[in-house]
């Protein structure tokens, strides 16, 4: 079937990307850090800590062994095939072309709606801290509309107005993405070391007691709650170091840095959350989170007397949400830069541009449409589908080990994931676990925008593909037609 017709590793390699090589191991472990932490500590520890209470330590870990597992599997494909798609090429080299299609079509609405998402927490800490400072915009230009009810919003302003910010800086160049980046994560790890040195003190163990007040499952309140549940909730924070491998095409001796990259930045971060969590826990009890579901910290902060450093927390937050924005909508531009490069998506989406030496009008199609989710919609339902695109992208670079592993063992690895089968399979049994924790709901929106994809891909995309025979001759010999193995 012509649907599975897959691209050849080797024909792969001989491309030359026009786009331009500066990213060192360095870069990508600020780039894989800047994706990481953010949300993750400013928000969703508040509602981690009241589902799993103190164990949230366990949830993050879980959440961070799941990632580890994964991102095993993602370095050797990025050792294996250094180019520019993520899972998207993964997919396309193992499975074949439909199979990588809903692969792209998932991680285009993981990284749009995890950018808008993270935008509107953005927003709120934004709005906290300029009214601190005695600056206050319009209550209906800080939200969307049904946002909060009994409260008249609109339009959420400060989340529109920095996603057209980072996509502006992303579309002009890759070395000034970089500096950006790596500038806020230097700040954003100043200021986390900073609480954890003048918050530490404070810890009462007997905070911590009971330490998982819900087991690893269980009902509490009609809802799900314990370890594996806030795992899931967790699970969000991780989401975007797959990323980094989206930068392959970007990256100075890719077999190499990109899996180094990739762990560190994953170790990096895990460490850092479990450190916060545990803090956070036992500095307060973990049910008073629930007046501080928006920002967290601030309760630390308040029980320790220490206000002042509320301020810089605030700050720290914006940066690590900032940096969180720009490596999403980073790595959705070069999604579909890969998809527009194969046929899979109109020209338009890959055009490099000359000076910039950037898919300039892709990024900012993408960019405008994410503002604009950010702006207008309430993403606090729709935002699960985050986890179930990414988890759904971990399954099967994780399948795609095994497989890879069992069809072409000749292929040279820079980086191979230790431990296979048991590597992939373990990673495969965690996402399956994680997404347990999902409700109906989100498998029903998932299920809409699948169908969407598939009207995509059988009304455009497959007639158009490099792939087809009737498109190889006049196109550049990036892959070649192997069917199905």
């Amino acid at each position: 079937m012509d649907v599975f017709r897959k691209k050849d590793v080797n024909e792969i390699l001989k491309h030359t990307s026009p786009l331009k090589r500066t990213l060192k191991t360095w870069d990508l472990t600020f780039l894989g850090i800047g994706a990481i932490i953010g949300t993750g500590i400013f928000v969703l520890t508040g509602k981690g800590a009241l589902t799993a209470g103190p164990a949230l330590s366990l949830s993050f870990l879980l959440a961070a062994i799941c990632c580890g597992f994964a991102g095993l599997c993602y370095a050797e494909f990025a050792s294996m095939a250094p180019v520019a798609g993520s899972a998207y090429t993964y997919s396309y080299i193992a499975f074949g072309e439909i199979i990588a299609f809903i692969i792209g079509w998932d991680l285009i609405l993981e990284y749009a709606l995890g950018a808008a998402t993270v935008s509107v927490g953005w927003s709120g800490y934004f709005v906290n801290l300029i009214s601190n400072l005695g600056i206050h915009i319009p209550t209906v230009l800080t939200a969307a509309i049904g946002t909060t009810p009994g409260v008249t919003t609109y339009f959420n302003l400060p989340a529109f107005v920095i996603v057209l910010v980072i996509t502006w800086i992303i579309s002009i160049g890759i070395t000034q993405t970089k500096r950006v980046n790596d500038t806020m994560v230097i700040v954003k790890l100043f200021v986390i070391i900073l609480f954890i040195v003048f918050t530490v003190w404070y810890i009462k163990p007997h905070n911590w007691q009971p330490f998982s007040p819900y087991g690893w499952y269980s009902f509490h309140g009609g809802t799900a709650a314990g370890i594996i549940p806030a795992a899931s909730i967790v699970f969000f924070s991780f989401i975007g170091f797959d990323s980094v491998s989206s930068s392959a095409e970007e990256t100075i001796n890719p077999s190499k840095t990109l899996p180094r990259g990739i762990l560190i930045s994953l170790l990096i971060s895990t460490v850092l959350y479990i450190i916060m969590t545990l803090i956070m826990t036992g500095v307060v009890k973990y049910t008073i989170f629930a007046k501080y579901l928006n920002a967290p910290i601030l309760a630390v902060l308040h029980a320790t007397g220490q206000t002042w450093l509320s301020i810089i927390v605030s700050v720290g937050a914006i940066l690590g949400m900032t940096t969180v924005i720009l490596v999403q909508l980073y790595g959705q531009s070069r999604i579909t830069y890969s998809m527009s490069r194969d046929g899979l998506f109109p020209k338009f989406f890959g055009e490099v541009n000359p000076k910039f030496q950037t898919p300039f009008k892709g990024t900012w199609f993408f960019g405008i449409v994410t503002a604009i989710a950010g702006g207008l919609i309430n993403l606090n339902i729709l935002a699960e589908l985050v986890n179930i695109g990414t988890l759904t992208a971990f399954t099967l670079v994780s399948a795609g080990i095994l497989w890879m592993r069992h069809t072409h063992p000749e292929l040279h690895r820079g980086f191979k994931a230790p431990g296979v089968p048991f590597t992939p399979i373990v990673a495969i049994l965690f996402c399956l676990t994680l997404v347990a924790g999902l409700n109906w709901e989100t498998w029903v929106r998932f299920i809409v925008w699948f169908a969407i994809g598939m009207l995509v891909y059988f009304g455009y995309a497959k007639g158009h593909s490099k792939l087809d025979p009737k498109n190889m001759t006049n196109s550049a010999p990036t892959a070649t037609y192997k069917g199905v193995d």
